[in-house]
């Protein structure tokens, strides 16, 4: 167990998904270690503001980058971790003058390594009797580890360094997929609104029966993607 900044083994770890197959060769890589109000495998649901007062005392120098959270691996800095609309966005560099993050790199650009995992120790939840899903408040940050397995679907690495499609204008087909895996749409909604903009979607959704549900489901997707391209881009 690990006791403040020793950096041992943590008590609880969250994993999510990661898109890494265009990893920059100079070790850059960003996205989100973990995404608010989305209940994981472990029925568990952080939410926003968790991570805040942990960030504020350690800052992204005082969390460690890990490979497979083994302390004995570190395999290089967090130059940027905050909350954000989404999740906890983060920006590492691999040390690359270390042949383990090398290979991880090699890995991780091949699609091997697809996950990013947090380890910290839960302070503040709440459990729901009925549901018995575990709403967590407020965690300690001690690590992110780049990891072979996600727990948490959906969440992924938008951009390396620039952007979700390596800077290159997407052909029809990446920006479908983009909006799908990332975005959160269906395959359905992405091409109504890539052939019709917001005007087709909302034709499409008040066509069903809970329109009013299904509207702020699409504001909230359409939101959702609109902080990923800007977060992708800046």
């Amino acid at each position: 167990m690990m006791d403040g900044p020793a950096f041992g083994p943590a008590p609880e770890l969250k994993f999510t998904a990661l898109d890494l197959t265009e990893a920059d060769t100079s070790g850059v890589f960003e996205g989100y270690a973990s995404l608010f109000n989305r209940e994981d495998l472990a029925r568990d649901v952080i939410l926003a503001g968790a991570f805040r007062q942990s960030l504020s005392e350690r800052g992204a120098q005082g969390v460690r980058m890990l490979y497979q959270h083994d302390p004995a691996h570190p395999i290089g800095v967090w130059e940027r971790i905050e909350e954000d609309a989404l999740g906890l966005r983060v920006r590492g560099r691999l040390t690359l003058e270390t042949e383990k993050a090398r290979d991880v790199l090699h890995l991780m650009r091949a699609g091997a390594i697809d996950g990013l995992s947090i380890g910290f120790k839960a302070k503040r939840t709440r459990r729901e009797a009925r549901s018995g899903v575990r709403r967590i408040l407020e965690l300690e940050l001690w690590e992110i580890s780049i990891v072979t397995f996600p727990m948490m679907p959906g969440a992924r690495v938008h951009g390396v360094k620039c952007s979700p499609f390596g800077g290159a204008l997407p052909t029809e087909r990446q920006f479908e997929r983009w909006l799908v895996r990332d975005a959160g749409f269906t395959r359905a909604e992405a091409r109504s609104l890539m052939r019709q903009g917001y005007s087709g979607l909302r034709s499409r959704r008040d066509a069903d029966t809970d329109a009013h549900d299904e509207a702020q489901r699409a504001a909230e997707k359409i939101r959702r993607m609109t902080a990923l391209i800007k977060s992708a881009t800046t």
